[in-house]
């Protein structure tokens, strides 16, 4: 079968080359003009890449890749007609795989296209499981609660990180302020509570049986260490 690519592109003249030059480079491309439309198609069938314009019609391409990046580890390469290098480097820290500023070569498309699919058929290393319900990605920064992607702020991630990496010690307050927070004299005690109570709260959305973070008065937290391997639903 030929590697299904899905193009989110609004100009009809810059889609008709990018699928002209996916179709006869061996490829199947998938055209979407809207983000509402890309997420139907991938709700309907599973895809090799995206190619992603930022500036769409009826969304931002960062909102759009954030929302998409939720339900599934698809490679993204972003394509937009800004140069900037602040929209480069947003791209590239929310995740993405590689992009491309317009005007661009169809051939250097291509070659971009197979260089990631190259490196996704390699096989990225896998997410160093921590424990069996849960996968930490640092490359990404991303946290796997069984196979639920958590949408974490920058210390929740830390906190969550911290905690899981080593399951059943106890960790104090200072100790998570020393490792999360950048500057941890300028937080309190009760920022640390503050984010593990939001923290448990998400991890409850997924599976609400079971408490992973635990509090030991009067020391700190320590993330289960007895977590079942798969979730038994409705229990």
């Amino acid at each position: 079968m030929k590697p299904r690519i899905l193009v989110v592109e609004d100009e009809p003249s810059i889609a008709d080359i990018i699928r002209y030059a996916l179709a006869t480079d061996g490829f199947e491309p998938v055209l979407c003009r809207t983000g509402t439309e890309a997420l139907t198609k991938l709700a309907e069938q599973a895809v090799a890449l995206i190619v992603l314009d930022v500036g769409l019609p009826d969304t931002n391409g960062f909102d759009l890749f954030k929302r998409i990046q939720a339900h599934t580890d698809t490679p993204v390469m972003f394509l937009t007609a800004r140069d900037d290098e602040i929209d480069r480097v947003v791209g590239l820290e929310l995740g993405a795989d590689d992009y491309v500023a317009k005007p661009f070569s169809p051939r250097e498309l291509m070659a971009r296209v197979r260089t990631i699919l190259r490196r996704v058929q390699k096989g990225a290393p896998a997410p160093a499981s921590v424990a069996p319900a849960i996968a930490i990605d640092d490359v990404r920064r991303r946290i796997h609660y069984y196979g639920c992607v958590l949408e974490l702020s920058r210390y929740e991630y830390g906190l969550l990180k911290a905690l899981a990496g080593a399951p059943g010690r106890v960790f104090t307050r200072d100790e998570l302020l020393e490792r999360v927070w950048t500057e941890p004299g300028e937080s309190f005690d009760r920022t640390v509570d503050t984010h593990i109570k939001t923290l448990r709260a998400k991890l409850h959305a997924i599976a609400p049986q079971l408490e992973p973070i635990r509090t030991h008065r009067g020391v700190g937290y320590a993330f289960a260490d007895d977590l079942p391997d798969e979730l038994t639903r409705g229990s």
